[in-house]
């Protein structure tokens, strides 16, 4: 059946795979909802945008939501309440790449309240469908009437065995040594966000211009949904006062020169910098009298402004910074590992006014987190956390638990730290980081990456090599085509830059990566001058951390707790475990370790865990035994466990007896044992056979005694 002003547009990635958009057939109440499939994944956005902003507010207060429905994948979900809860982590990262990618193209003023919601309705097997949530909102956005310099769109790019994909697949990504997301306009690079496992500088923005090529194609077909849509023209709005051009113009002559002479100055105390530009500030608006009938708000929007050109210009003008470094200068650097005694491994990192006090915990497989989604499902054995506490920056307000941001610098710290961790078999422990931040003023997730770097060696784990990250900005006059490429950005620089990137990498290549661009026409050259000066800024921060630590420590703390992992046959892991459990309880109950056990497709795994080598080496002999094959002519400290006429049954290991054939108790012949053997006693025994057919085993005593010499006649 046709669906009455439903309009569709398809189009194909570079593999072959159609994407089509449709809008006009599903929640048309929204200013804007569109439907976009790929195969059997479905995502619906929709969004919706007031006519009036709120009185006093003076940016725009949009959210972006995507949530994964788990009947998209067949699933019901966990918990008490059995339905869609809060965003996961999961969902949170990808609202932000979304928002990150949308926000700035929306008019400065612009102030309506602005929702826009992704939902992922249906879901085809391996498909990834965050890389196409932007896609969605944007295509939402741009067949709407509210006011939006789209479209955009994100792709995901990964590389397997030197070849570029667009949107792999789960299986694909498995294999890509590249996992980056990329959005753009048809015209420029937007956002880039990801990891890699240790490439060039010139690998990664090889990547991005080919996502971008992908980008351009999909841009176009939403120019196209839009016009037959009939929704190229935008609503009018009026959310700010009349600009007062004369007001303007009088607040930049008389103030501009005063604010260049304190950005020049290049003071490093970030406090004394504040107050002198306030006193600016303030003195302005003191001075106006009571009744005067100048807009206040215009006012401080004007000496901002005033301000924001002046710092822009000074830096442009003097090759100097804010705090008088060079561009290209990194602040000083100090780090200290083993800060806290009782900590598995620590560290603090501070650079210039950034500081992370970083932990390091180890646990055993039952400390890992239990993902449960709709796309993902299964457990981490690696964590980072990211705390960012108001007083960092001097402020006071409520503690609320871990928002977006930090949910976002958390996992950007994460993604590059774990590019150089052993592989889990490599290492059977599960690994929390905890980043907790102490000052603050400019990128604090590259100082946990430092941080978290410093106490992963200083825990004994063996990384592959440390890695640093670094933020970097950008402030350009297009005019005059000037530019300044800034290293280890403060956080007023990061303010009025036009570009923001941090990248982490070890001495081989880059690990992650996050990039927001705020200025149109960036060129790939000037991209790859602002990676090389990153790389040159990461080899400093790196070469400062190794004066403090340059490798792992060759073993654990003594307070750390110690893991084994055992291989065994898959038909031994119920002798491990025992009838309800009773060995392996009683494993864990005399020797205090915590055993783990799971089947693998080899067989079965043990993971042994302990506070001590006691308690360790205790439980893993007690398991080898268990464990451990019979072998003829092995000789073994055996145990009497029953009586018989014929003979007596003895323990050579853990739940494995063989007959001690009466005949084979010594070479005199005897007609019992009474006075011979007793239950409990403790006899030296030598496997002689095992019978191929009922395994049974055959144990000989007299073979280990010495033969009793001939009587003479």
């Amino acid at each position: 059946m046709a669906i009455p002003n439903a309009i569709k547009k398809t189009f194909n990635l570079p593999d072959g795979r159609e994407i089509s958009i449709e809008t006009g057939k599903l929640a048309k109440q929204a200013d804007g909802s569109v439907e976009v499939r790929m195969g059997d994944t479905i995502l619906l956005a929709t969004v919706v945008s007031n006519k009036e902003a709120r009185e006093g507010v003076d940016f725009l207060p949009m959210s972006v939501d995507y949530q994964e429905k788990f009947a998209s994948s067949g699933k019901i979900p966990g918990g008490f309440l059995k339905r869609e809860g809060k965003l996961s982590d999961y969902e949170v990262l990808t609202s932000r790449l979304v928002d990150r990618a949308l926000r700035p193209l929306f008019p400065s003023d612009y102030h309506a309240e602005t929702q826009v919601m992704i939902q992922l309705f249906s879901l085809e097997e391996n498909d990834l469908p965050d890389a196409l949530a932007a896609l969605a909102a944007s295509a939402a956005l741009t067949a709407s009437d509210i006011p939006f310099a789209g479209p955009i769109s994100e792709v995901r790019v990964g590389r397997v065995n030197g070849e570029m994909i667009i949107n792999p697949n789960s299986k694909q990504l498995e294999e890509s040594d590249i996992d980056m997301i990329v959005a753009a306009t048809i015209d420029n690079i937007m956002m880039v966000e990801g990891e890699l496992k240790e490439i060039s500088e010139q690998e990664m923005v090889e990547a991005i211009n080919f996502a971008h090529e992908s980008i351009k194609l999909q841009c176009q077909a939403q120019l196209d949904l839009a016009k037959d849509a009939g929704k190229t023209e935008k609503r009018e709005y009026n959310h700010e006062e009349e600009p007062d051009a004369e007001l303007e113009k009088e607040i930049f002559d008389k103030y501009y020169q005063q604010f260049f002479d304190i950005a020049a100055k290049g003071l490093a105390d970030k406090a004394e910098r504040a107050r002198l530009f306030s006193e600016i500030k303030d003195g302005y608006i003191d001075s106006l009298p009571e009744d005067t009938e100048i807009s206040l708000s215009l006012a401080k929007s004007y000496l901002s402004a005033a301000q924001k050109k002046a710092v822009r210009n000074a830096t442009l003008e003097t090759r100097s910074r804010l705090d008088g470094r060079k561009l290209d200068e990194i602040r000083p650097i100090w780090s200290e590992i083993d800060y806290l005694p009782s900590a598995h491994g620590s560290a603090v990192f501070t650079r210039g006014e950034t500081q992370s006090l970083t932990t390091v915990t180890l646990g055993t497989k039952l400390d890992e987190q239990m993902v449960d989604g709709a796309v993902h499902s299964g457990y981490n054995k690696f964590i980072l956390h990211y705390n960012f506490p108001a007083f960092s920056t001097g402020e006071a307000r409520p503690n609320r638990g871990p928002g977006r941001r930090e949910v976002g610098h958390g996992n950007l710290a994460l993604r590059a730290l774990k590019q150089i961790l052993p592989t889990p078999d490599e290492l059977p422990y599960t690994i929390r980081v905890v980043s907790d931040i102490l000052e603050s003023n400019g990128s604090s997730s590259m100082a946990t990456v430092c941080a978290g770097s410093l106490a992963l060696m200083d825990a004994g784990i063996p990384i592959k090599a440390p890695v640093s990250g670094i933020a970097m900005g950008l402030i350009s006059d297009p005019e005059t085509g000037k530019y300044a490429i800034l290293s280890d950005i403060l956080g007023d620089e990061d303010h009025i830059g036009d570009m923001d990137f941090k990248v982490t990498g070890t001495e081989k290549g880059i690990t992650a990566c996050q990039m927001d661009i705020k200025v149109d026409g960036l060129s790939s050259e000037l991209m790859m001058e602002a990676l090389n000066q990153a790389k040159a800024g990461r080899d400093h921060i790196r070469n400062e951390m190794s004066k403090t630590i340059a490798a792992p420590r060759e073993d654990y703390k003594p307070n750390a707790p110690r893991v084994v992992n055992i291989e065994i046959d898959r038909e031994m892991i119920g002798a491990v475990i025992g009838p309800g459990g009773k060995v392996v309880q009683e494993i864990q109950k005399t020797t205090g370790a915590t055993v783990v056990i799971e089947e693998t497709e080899k067989g079965g795994k043990i993971n042994v865990f302990a506070v001590n080598k006691e308690s360790l080496d205790q439980a893993v002999k007690w398991i080898k035994g268990i464990v451990a094959k019979p072998e003829v002519g092995e000789v073994y400290d055996g145990i009497v466990k029953a009586i018989q006429p014929y003979g007596a049954f003895v323990e050579i290991m853990p739940g494995k007896d063989g007959l001690l054939h009466i005949s084979e108790i010594k070479h005199e012949k005897i007609d019992n044992l009474e006075g011979i053997l007793e239950i409990g006693e403790e006899v030296k025994v030598k496997l002689i056979d095992i019978d191929k057919k009922t395994g049974k085993l055959r144990l000989s005593r007299k073979v280990l005694l010495p033969k009793p010499e001939k009587e003479e006649k």
